[in-house]
């Protein structure tokens, strides 16, 4: 996804540029509103600073919007409901208060994107995300449900498999991991990621597999129809217990 990053704060927009590149976004930053009016693009959002140093940001939110529907999230220090109130009037469609974390800014981006589907996709495809023959994930209802039934997942739980869904067979590092579920300024022990799949593992046996790559991260990978068809009794009992135990740091 290509972002247009419109900030005039250096070490605000560097950090900013570096995260979302860790996630695969293509960033291209611009200092101005006259630069920001410039861009030729494309881009499929714009994260926009109202405090640039030629002109208000919010001319630019709305001189952007007047274009056309490309999603701006406004991000500021300014945190005054009526400076919210007015972005939101003039076209914006979030609002995220300095200071911020990489995992709110692409949260925010992800359920900006999945709000403009129906303007360009119409009303299909916008129920429940379906993964293999068993698994399912109704993401505005924030729910799981394994062959029809649903799962009791802790929210943790859940946060980490719809983070992990998004890119079904990538590996994800655990510094990624723990930042878009946990928080960019976690100082805890990684050690409850660990617990967190395990009880994914446990409670998706069958839909899911989540992979453990030594020393980087997790890859989770759906089972496929005629692995889920296969007979349990192929798979030894012990062999996924092992396999967590062997994998965890």
């Amino acid at each position: 996804m290509r972002v247009l990053l419109v900030e005039d704060d250096e070490p605000v927009a560097e950090s900013l540029r570096r995260g979302l590149q860790r996630y695969g976004f293509e960033v291209e930053w611009v200092t101005t509103g006259r630069a920001a009016l410039s861009h030729a693009g494309p881009y499929e959002v714009v994260l926009l600073d109202l405090g640039l140093p030629d002109t208000d940001g919010l001319d630019v939110c709305k001189a952007l919007r007047e274009r056309g529907d490309v999603p701006i999230i406004v991000i500021s220090a300014r945190s005054d409901e009526t400076d919210r109130v007015v972005g939101l009037e003039l076209g914006a469609d979030d609002y995220v208060s300095k200071p911020f974390g990489v995992r709110e800014v692409i949260a925010r981006i992800r359920a900006v994107m999945r709000r403009m589907q129906p303007r360009t996709a119409g009303a299909a495809g916008t129920g429940p995300d379906r993964y293999g023959p068993r698994l399912t994930i109704d993401r505005k209802a924030a729910r799981v449900r394994l062959d029809g039934e649903e799962v009791a997942l802790a929210p943790k739980e859940y946060d980490l498999l719809a983070f992990l869904t998004e890119e079904p067979g990538a590996l994800m590092s655990r510094e990624q991991i723990m930042e878009a579920v946990w928080d960019a300024n976690w100082f805890g022990p990684t050690k409850t990621l660990d617990v967190h799949v395990a009880a994914l593992r446990r409670k998706l046996k069958g839909a899911i597999t989540i992979e453990a790559v030594r020393g980087v991260g997790f890859r989770l990978e759906i089972v496929s129809p005629e692995e889920a068809d296969r007979p349990q009794e192929n798979a030894s009992p012990g062999e996924t217990g092992g396999r967590v135990r062997g994998d965890v740091r």
